[in-house]
C-alpha cells in the first residue's frame, strides 16, 4: 500500500535499531547521482500537547517515577520523571511501517526494571500489516523485533480495553499475548517467538474483540474475553499456565458483558474488574465494577453509580466503566473511571474502603489547562474528560493519578488540582500545514479532531487554542492569500458552520455569512485566489461522493455553482495570477484550469497518471503557472505553462507531497520539499537547484511512519520544513 521506509538504512535492515526494509527497483530512467550527502539536520516537535487518545498507562512497579503510555496511532512513550517529559519510543518505525504506530498493548517486567515490551498493530483489517513485538532491554532506548503472523488492533474499537500483554509473574522469560482473532499467544524466550498457547478456551473470532485483559493475581492469570453474548464466560484464569478455567460465579447479563479492565490488590487480594456492554470508547450504555476475593471465590458487585438514571436535564445518564487502579501504598483504595458519559461528563470513583463507599473526583475537580489552551474546545472551561480508559495510580505517591482522554492525560498530586501531564507526548493526525511569508507565526495547521490552530511559537501550545468562531472538529480545508496574505480561509466539520476566514493571518476568525448546503456533510478544501477576492470551495463526502465545487466573490456571503470543475478535486489559486485557479482530476488525469476567476474550467494536459485522490497539485510561490504534480509512485511531474503540458522529472521516482521554502543562498529558485524518493528509499528531501538533485533530511530515528498527508517549508528561514503526521504531531527539522 505504501512504499519502502527512509533510510541510508540497508545495512541496518533487521537489526533493533532499525525497522525492516522493503527494496523498491529503481525507476527507468532515475538518475543514479540524484541524491547528495545529507545535511545534518535537527528534529523537533511543534508543541501543541496531546490532542490524541491516550489509550493505556502504565507505572513501573519497581521503580520510582517510571512509567509508560501508550496511544491508537502515535506509538509509545516512556515518562522521565527529572524532566517531567514524555520521549517517544517508536519514532524509527519507518513507510513501510506504518501500521506499527498503533500500540494494541505494552507490558513492564517487574523483576528486571529494565525491560519493556510492546504489542504494535494499527488495524485487523486484511489490507493492514501484520503486527509484532518490540522489546526492549533498555527501557525502550533501543529494541528487538518480532513480526508476528497476526494482526493486532491498536486502533480499532476496544482500543483502551485492559493490557493484552503481560509478564509471566513465576518466569521473566515467559509472555503472554492476547489477540484479536487469534486467541491467545504464548512465548517461552522473553517475546523472540511466539506460538498459540494450548489449553486456552477462548477461539479465534471475527468480532474484533478476543481476549480483552491479561492481569497478574499473585501466581494466578487472568484472562478478559470480548466476545462473550452476556451470558457464557467472559473471564478465565490458569494457576499453571497450562489448564485455564472460567473464573466461578462471574457476573453476566448486559452491565457485565465485556470484561473492559481489571487490576489485583495484593494486600487484600482482590480483583477489581471493569465491565461494560461494548468495547468502547464508544458504544457503551451500562456497564458495572465487581471485585472478586481470589482466596474464597466470592463476587461482589461494587459499581459506584448504575448506569441508566437521568441527569438534572432529563437526558439518560448512560454509560460504561472504564479504567480501573488500585492505590499499591493502600489496601482497599482503588479508583474506576466512567466512559461514554455524554450527558453527565466522565468522571473517576475513587474509594478507601474496598469499594462499599464512593467518591467521585471530579466533583471537586480544579482543573488548570493553562499549558494546553485547545482543551478548553471554545468553551469557557474545559470538561472532566471523555474517553476514560486509560488509568493509573503511582506506586510510590497515592495521591499521583493519571488518567487519559481523547486529546490528553490529566494528572494531579493532590486528589484536586488536576492539569495535563502531556509535556513531549503529541499524537495529532495533520492535514493541512502553512507557513507564512509575513506576521507572527510561522506555521498554520490544520488537524484531525481538534481544528486549526496558529501557532505564534513552535515551542508552546498555541495560546489561542483550537481556532473559533466557528470551532471545527476535523479541518479539511487551509489557505492563504499569496498576495495578501493576512487573509486565511479555512473548512472543515463542525456544530456551528463548516468555514471561517481571518483578515490577520489566522489569529482570529468569523464564519462564512452563508454556505452551500452540501458542506454541513462535506467540507472539502478550499482555495483562495492570490488577492482574497474568489474562494473556491470543493466537497467530499466521507463515504467517497464527489459533488460539484461552490465560489464565493463576496467572502462567503453567497455562492455559486461552478460546474465545469471537476467534482471533489483539490483546488489550487496561482500565487501571482488573481484570474487563475487549478484542479487536478485524478479520476482522469486531466489537469483543468481557469483564467476568469474560477467561474469557468477547461481541461488542458491529459494523460498523466489517475485513480488516486491523494495525488497532489503545488504552485511554486511568486510565479504564474508554475507548477508540480506529485503522483506518489507515479512521480514528479511539472508544468512551467500553466498545465498546457507537463514534463516528468528523473531525479526521483516518487513523490507524496511537495512544498517551497526559502531558497538556498546564491540560488534563484525556491528550496523543494518533498516526502518521496529518489531511489529504494522513501523519505524527506530537499532540493536547492529545482529538483536536479535532493538530499535527505531525516535519518533513522526520525520516520514517524507515514508522512504523505502533506508538508510545508518556511518561506523566511532557509532549511526549515514542517512534517505532517499521522499520530506523531508536527514534526520540523533544521539544519545544524
Amino acid at each position: 500500500m505504501r512504499a519502502s521506509g527512509p533510510s541510508r538504512r540497508a545495512v541496518l535492515a533487521g537489526t533493533a535499531a532499525a525497522a525492516a526494509i522493503t527494496v523498491v527497483p529503481s525507476f527507468p530512467g532515475a538518475a543514479a547521482a540524484a541524491t547528495s550527502v545529507a545535511p545534518s539536520y535537527r528534529w523537533r516537535q511543534v508543541v501543541i500537547g496531546g490532542t490524541g487518545f491516550v489509550t493505556g498507562v502504565l507505572f513501573h512497579p519497581s521503580v520510582r517515577g517510571l512509567a509508560y503510555a501508550r496511544t491508537d496511532i502515535g506509538g509509545a512513550y516512556r515518562w522521565d520523571e527529572r524532566s517531567a517529559r514524555w520521549t517517544p519510543l517508536n519514532d524509527d518505525l519507518g513507510w513501510d511501517d506504518w501500521n506499527l504506530l498503533g500500540v494494541e498493548a505494552m507490558a513492564v517486567d517487574p523483576a528486571h526494571p529494565d525491560r519493556v515490551y510492546l504489542a504494535l498493530g494499527t488495524y485487523a483489517q486484511s489490507w493492514a500489516g501484520n503486527g509484532a513485538v518490540l522489546r526492549s532491554e533498555n527501557r525502550g532506548a533501543t529494541w528487538a523485533r518480532t513480526d508476528l503472523s497476526v494482526k493486532l488492533g491498536g486502533n480499532e474499537d476496544g482500543r483502551g480495553t485492559g493490557e493484552r500483554l503481560l509478564v509471566d509473574p513465576r518466569d521473566s522469560d515467559t509472555l503472554w499475548l492476547g489477540t484479536r482473532h487469534d486467541g491467545l499467544l504464548k512465548s517461552t524466550d522473553r517475546g523472540a517467538t511466539w506460538a498459540a498457547a494450548t489449553g486456552f478456551p477462548g477461539a479465534a473470532t471475527s468480532s474484533g474483540q478476543g481476549v480483552t485483559l491479561l492481569v497478574a493475581a499473585g501466581r494466578t492469570l487472568y484472562a478478559g474475553w470480548g466476545d462473550s453474548d452476556g451470558t457464557s464466560a467472559n473471564l478465565y484464569r490458569t494457576s499453571d499456565g497450562t489448564t485455564w478455567e472460567a473464573v466461578p460465579a462471574q457476573p453476566s447479563g448486559t452491565s457485565a458483558k465485556v470484561p473492559i479492565r481489571a487490576a489485583y490488590d495484593c494486600h487484600t487480594r482482590e480483583l477489581y474488574v471493569s465491565y461494560a456492554n461494548a468495547p468502547g470508547p464508544n458504544g457503551q450504555s451500562d456497564g458495572s465494577v465487581h471485585k472478586l476475593a481470589t482466596t474464597s471465590g466470592t463476587w461482589t458487585d461494587v459499581t459506584p453509580v448504575k448506569p441508566g438514571g437521568t441527569t438534572s436535564d432529563g437526558s439518560a445518564d448512560t454509560f460504561g466503566y472504564g479504567g480501573v487502579a488500585v492505590d499499591a501504598r493502600r489496601p482497599g483504595t482503588v479508583v474506576v473511571s466512567t466512559n461514554n458519559r455524554w450527558a453527565a461528563v466522565d468522571t473517576l470513583y475513587r474509594t478507601t474502603n474496598g469499594g462499599r463507599t464512593w467518591t467521585s473526583l471530579k466533583d471537586s475537580a480544579v482543573l488548570d489547562v493553562s499549558e494546553t489552551p485547545f482543551l478548553t474546545f471554545g468553551a469557557d472551561e474545559p470538561k472532566f474528560g471523555w474517553w476514560i480508559q486509560a488509568l493509573a495510580v503511582d506506586p510510590y505517591d497515592s495521591k499521583h493519578i493519571v488518567y487519559g482522554t481523547g486529546a490528553t492525560l490529566y494528572g494531579t498530586r493532590d486528589l484536586k488540582h488536576w492539569a495535563p501531564q502531556i509535556r513531549g507526548l503529541e499524537e495529532t493526525a495533520v492535514r493541512r500545514l502553512i507557513s507564512p511569508p509575513t506576521g507572527q507565526a510561522h506555521l498554520l495547521s490544520g488537524l484531525g479532531d481538534v481544528g486549526v490552530m496558529y501557532h505564534e511559537r513552535l515551542t508552546a501550545s498555541p495560546s489561542r487554542g483550537m481556532a473559533s468562531n466557528p470551532v471545527f472538529g476535523s479541518a479539511t480545508g487551509l489557505a492563504q492569500a499569496a498576495a495578501r496574505p493576512s487573509y486565511v480561509v479555512r473548512t472543515g466539520f463542525g456544530d456551528h458552520g463548516n468555514g471561517a476566514f481571518s483578515h490577520d493571518g489566522g489569529k482570529t476568525w468569523a464564519p462564512f455569512a452563508a454556505q452551500p448546503a452540501i458542506a454541513k456533510d462535506a467540507p472539502g478544501p478550499i482555495a483562495t485566489n492570490s488577492d482574497g477576492s474568489v474562494l473556491l470551495w470543493t466537497f467530499v463526502h466521507w463515504d467517497g461522493t464527489k459533488y460539484p465545487a461552490q465560489r464565493s466573490t463576496d467572502n462567503g456571503a453567497t455562492w455559486s455553482e461552478v460546474a465545469t470543475c471537476p467534482k471533489g478535486a483539490t483546488p489550487l489559486a496561482d500565487p501571482a495570477d488573481p484570474a487563475r485557479f487549478y484542479a487536478y482530476d485524478t479520476d482522469t488525469g486531466t489537469l483543468f484550469a481557469s483564467t476568469d476567476g474560477g467561474q469557468t474550467f477547461g481541461g488542458r494536459a491529459s494523460g498523466l497518471p489517475s485513480g488516486d485522490s491523494q495525488f497532489q497539485l503545488a504552485a511554486a510561490p511568486g510565479r504564474s503557472g508554475d507548477l508540480w504534480l506529485s503522483t506518489k509512485t507515479n512521480g514528479l511531474y511539472r508544468s512551467t505553462d500553466g498545465g498546457a503540458t507537463f514534463t516528468k522529472l528523473t531525479s526521483c521516482w516518487a513523490s507524496h507531497t511537495l512544498a517551497f521554502g526559502k531558497a538556498a543562498e546564491g540560488a534563484d529558485y525556491p528550496a523543494i520539499y518533498q516526502v518521496g524518493a529518489t531511489e529504494a528509499i522513501t523519505g524527506v528531501y530537499r532540493s536547492d537547484d529545482g529538483a536536479k538533485t535532493w538530499v535527505c533530511v531525516n535519518d533513522d530515528r526520525h520516520q514517524w511512519g507515514w508522512i504523505g498527508a502533506t508538508i510545508a517549508a518556511d518561506p523566511r528561514l532557509y532549511g526549515r520544513v514542517y512534517i505532517a503526521t499521522n499520530g506523531r504531531g508536527i514534526q520540523y527539522g533544521e539544519p545544524v
